[in-house]
């Protein structure tokens, strides 16, 4: 799907808007899937996630989800939410490609959006120089009370 175009239901996109936590999907060197939390913003046509301040077991050149997504950029990412009344279950998932923002004018926008959405960031949870990835999705699909 182009940049820009309507991807989703305005019911949908509140949904993400609201949402704190998606689930990426990264392929390793073998193609086996690697699953980690992450935060994200999505401005209407792009996720945004950058690489924020929490402790890491390695340095950020060497996580697992970089060095996944410059090796093969194809990604997967699930926003969802469970509850015990299961008429309320929904969830986004969103398939595409994921690479790291060079441009400084989109990473300035992607930092803000997310600064906007997590009170952490605002706090010094995510340096200016934060690495952010940018994945476009090229199909979406919705299931649920969405």
């Amino acid at each position: 799907m182009a940049p820009g175009s309507s991807l989703i239901s305005d019911r949908a996109r509140a949904k993400l808007e609201a949402a704190q936590v998606a689930r990426l999907g990264t392929l390793d060197a073998t193609q086996g899937p690697h699953l980690v939390p992450i935060c994200f913003v999505f401005d209407g046509s792009l996720f945004y996630t950058a690489i924020d301040r929490k402790p890491k077991r390695v340095q950020v050149d060497h996580l697992a989800r970089l060095k996944h997504i410059h090796s093969s950029p194809q990604v997967a990412l699930l926003v969802d939410e469970y509850n015990d009344d299961w008429n309320q279950l929904w969830y986004v998932l969103a398939r595409g490609k994921a690479e790291l923002i060079s441009d400084s004018v989109e990473r300035g926008h992607a930092l803000e959006l997310l600064r906007k959405k997590y009170h952490q960031y605002r706090s010094g949870m995510l340096a200016d120089d934060a690495p952010v990835v940018r994945i476009t999705p090229q199909r979406i699909n919705t299931w649920g009370d969405i």
